[in-house]
């Protein structure tokens, strides 16, 4: 028997997939209707979270934040038995998944923190990424409930709270993307440009797959051999923002890098490569 709780467009997904893979499923959400219209998929819903996690093997969570996760995890342990497992899909901060694990584990009840990768399609497709770590002999146990319910799972070792970090730093990744998606969108339509031509120059040039040699050049720190100098990047940034101007926008990312490329010309890298921005983060 499993417990689902949280019925949000990924949870109550999640739920569909096992419901369809032939597992019993019950399920909880803070707000119950969210919970009753996954009866009809062939869930239990409770109004008590304590009945709803009573008698299971496993418990799955997919809640918004660490705050939530403990609060709601507080209500539920009335109703845990020694021995369950707490598998939490949250996104949290690093610091919560490594209370919650240490905390747990003194009330002999295992907490593993598997944050994904994954939106509702995924969840519903058994698709996707998720991502665990943590003590190895736990991760082994129950690599088996969670493969069947993704397309890929990562294990980053025995550090607890890496998942969480590494899910920030994905997560991270994903919104500079938009920001910058943003940018371009805002710059085209100054320009009086369709967004189509946006998706023909990717059609053509794919700049996501030089994101792992430009990674490494950052990492290597070869500033004296650029390959696009940081006084021509800066010059490519102002050309971006007069247009953007002219046409009435404002640019979220642009002038932030910018700024920051304006505080290494004054320190002297003007004719360096333009990657010298991230110098002081390595």
């Amino acid at each position: 028997m499993i417990a689902f709780i949280g019925m949000g467009l990924l949870g109550s997904n999640f739920t569909k997939a096992l419901l369809k893979k032939g597992q019993s499923v019950q399920v909880w959400n803070r707000t119950p209707e969210k919970a009753k219209a996954l009866e009809a998929s062939g869930a239990k819903a409770f109004d008590s979270i304590v009945e709803a996690v009573r008698g299971v093997q496993r418990v799955h969570i997919t809640l918004s934040d660490d705050g939530v996760v403990d609060d709601v995890l507080a209500q539920a342990a009335p109703g845990l038995a020694p021995g369950t497992v707490i598998l939490d899909h949250t996104t949290t901060s690093v610091e919560g998944a490594m209370k919650r694990t240490a905390e747990w584990a003194e009330k002999n009840i295992t907490y593993v923190h598997v944050p994904v990768f994954m939106g509702p399609a995924n969840a519903l497709e058994s698709s996707g990424v998720m991502l665990i770590s943590g003590d190895t002999a736990i991760s082994k146990k129950v690599l088996p409930w969670l493969e069947p319910m993704t397309g890929k799972v990562i294990d980053l070792g025995d550090r607890v709270g890496k998942a969480a970090g590494v899910k920030l730093l994905g997560n991270m990744f994903l919104l500079t993307l938009t920001a910058g998606f943003s940018d371009m969108l805002a710059t085209a339509k100054a320009m009086d440009l369709p967004a189509s031509v946006i998706t023909d120059l990717f059609s053509e040039w794919n700049p996501g797959a030089a994101a792992p040699a430009r990674l490494n050049r950052i990492l290597a720190a070869d500033y004296d051999n650029p390959s696009w100098e940081l006084q021509m990047a800066r010059k490519d940034a102002r050309l971006m923002m007069e247009e953007a101007a002219r046409g009435g926008k404002t640019l979220t990312v642009i002038p932030a890098v910018a700024k920051e490329m304006d505080k290494w010309i004054e320190k002297g890298y003007r004719n360096k490569d333009w990657s010298v921005i991230t110098k002081d983060n390595l």
